[in-house]
């Protein structure tokens, strides 16, 4: 019973394999085996044959059973080919499913590690296979990557187009994807127009071209698929339509400030007021270890004197410098020595106070900002000053509600090419009173708005229309974008007709990027390439596409 369950536990794929023994030998467990077949075909001519020539075992490396690592101990055999022409006089028998050539690995790890490589590449699959209780350093999985066969390459209908990084700045691939699947179908190793239309010329059947404007893709592909219909991505169409909106807002970013309301009560009292409450006290401490202290001193310090003493005795006596003594002997009361030390004394940034506090109640609460406004105006103190002025003004008159932020050039590119139903109730009431302010801004958003109910409603046909409306603006970014429709217009009609684009591809470029930092540079392009096309195909849970 137990050796049916042996085999059932390990060989339960494998036919032709039977178990003898299983031994634990310090942190391995070993597996001993035997091959059962009464004979082998050759593998150089296919020739079965039972002649044995010799016997030998086989060590294999296989998947760890309760976190300790398994050798299969194979005896297996060497037959003689029967044919005397077959270069091969001899050969060894595998077991299909568990060995093949040259393998010191079980078919079964072979392929965890293979799916393992594929998946996490380098030292993140070596980490992953040590934590499985299998040794595999992260050049063996590199190399398992390189001996794995291409995926069967296919020519898609509709094909993206689109770049990506091989080095940010500095190289650039290409990566082509089939729309309709969503799947990459290869990587060329660089953007150029040469290499894109060669590759369109080596697979023939490309009906439909999604890519964006780049004239580069463009010309590859009038030049490789002369037949296929150009679609200009519409992700990249209202990318580059962001973009103008952006330099539009940039160039009203004046306009879009609200302004200020100035307070008139605060303001009345700030402007009337010249100074603070002092900081430090002007009453003498009452109590306190300081306190006690120095009128126990200054009583001692006055009896000596009374006695006839004079200072240098009474110093060495108390053990006490000669210039405490004095100060101590020249003050009347212990209460002259207890009042602060910088009380009355005039400060830097006395001549600078009334314009901190005009500032304070027109709203400007940001220390660094109220310091930098001082330098300007001749103020050469520390910025500690300002700031714990600023922190006395803060105590004494506190803002109510604070001055609200005025939105970033972001912030208003943005609203403006989003849904306004996407819009919370703050964000639309701002927009409306920019819009009151920028009548610019407002015409903007209405080309804008136009813009998107034409590419949502597939109206490309209307392209038109919408570029004359825009050009008999005065909006100089918008036209620019207009200007650069025109030297593609065909691509973009369809583009805004269709239903194909590749905005898809933009979330290829990140896996991409996942499994090019797995590699940690030790990755040329082939491997990279075969990485992206082997996780593309694969069909497991853990497949990145």
């Amino acid at each position: 019973m137990a050796d049916v369950l042996l085999q059932d536990l390990w060989f339960h794929r494998v036919e032709g394999a039977v178990i003898e023994d299983v031994v634990s030998d310090g942190e391995f467990v070993v597996v001993q085996a035997r091959a059962s077949a009464d004979r082998a075909a050759c593998p150089a001519c296919g020739t079965t044959s039972a002649r044995v020539h010799s016997r030998y075992v086989r060590r294999l490396a296989d998947s760890a059973v309760g976190g300790r690592p398994v050798v299969i101990e194979l005896r297996v055999r060497r037959f003689r080919c029967r044919q005397d022409a077959c270069p091969q006089t001899t050969f060894a028998e595998q077991v299909e499913g568990l060995t093949f050539q040259h393998g010191r690995r079980s078919a079964g790890l072979q392929s965890v590690l293979e799916r393992l490589a594929v998946m996490l590449a380098g030292r993140a699959g070596a980490r992953l296979a040590h934590a499985l209780a299998v040794r595999a350093s992260r050049s063996t999985l590199l190399r398992l990557i390189r001996r794995l066969p291409d995926p069967a390459a296919h020519t898609p209908r509709v094909l993206g187009v689109d770049d990506f990084a091989l080095r940010k700045g500095h190289n650039y691939g290409t990566i082509l994807i089939d729309i309709d699947t969503r799947r990459p179908v290869d990587l060329l190793p660089d953007r150029t127009t040469a290499t894109v239309a060669r590759w369109l010329t080596d697979h023939p059947g490309v009906e439909v071209i999604c890519r964006d404007r780049s004239s580069a893709y463009a010309e590859a592909g009038r030049l490789g698929a002369p037949d296929a219909i150009h679609v200009a991505d519409r992700w990249h169409i209202w990318k580059n339509l962001a973009e103008a909106v952006e330099k539009t807002v940039t160039q009203h970013r004046a306009l879009r400030r609200e302004p200020q309301d100035i307070a008139p009560v605060r303001t009345a009292v700030l402007s009337k007021t010249t100074e603070l409450a002092p900081e430090f006290p002007a009453e003498a401490r009452q109590s306190g270890r300081l306190s006690d202290r120095v009128r126990e001193q200054h009583a001692t310090v006055h009896n000596l004197l009374d006695e006839g003493l004079g200072l240098r005795v009474i110093a060495r006596r108390l053990g006490l410098a000669r210039n405490t003594v004095r100060r101590l002997a020249h003050a009347a009361t212990a209460d002259e020595l207890l009042v602060g030390r910088w009380t009355g004394r005039t400060s830097i940034l006395d001549p600078y106070k009334p314009y901190l506090h005009r500032r304070w109640a027109e709203g400007c609460t940001v220390a660094r900002r109220l310091f930098e406004e001082l330098r300007e105006r001749g103020y050469r103190g520390g910025e500690s000053v300002v700031k714990k002025y600023v922190q006395r003004l803060r105590e004494a008159f506190p803002h109510d509600d604070p001055p609200r932020k005025n939105p970033s050039t972001r912030d208003v590119t943005s609203w403006i090419t989003r849904r306004p139903d996407r819009l919370d109730d703050d964000q639309a009431q701002q927009l409306k009173k920019i819009f009151a302010r920028c009548p610019e801004l407002d015409r903007t958003a209405e080309h804008v708005r136009a813009f998107a109910e034409l590419m949502n409603n597939r109206q490309g046909r209307q392209l038109g229309q919408w570029i004359e409306h825009v050009q008999a603006d005065e909006l100089p970014a918008l036209h620019t974008f207009v200007n650069g429709l025109g030297q593609d217009l065909d691509a973009v009609v369809a583009g805004l007709s269709l239903r194909y684009s590749s905005g898809a591809v933009e979330g290829h470029n990140n896996k991409i990027k996942m499994l090019k930092r797995q590699m940690f540079g030790r990755a040329n392009f082939d491997l990279l390439r075969k990485r992206v096309l082997l996780a593309a195909g694969s069909r497991s849970r853990l497949r990145l596409w």
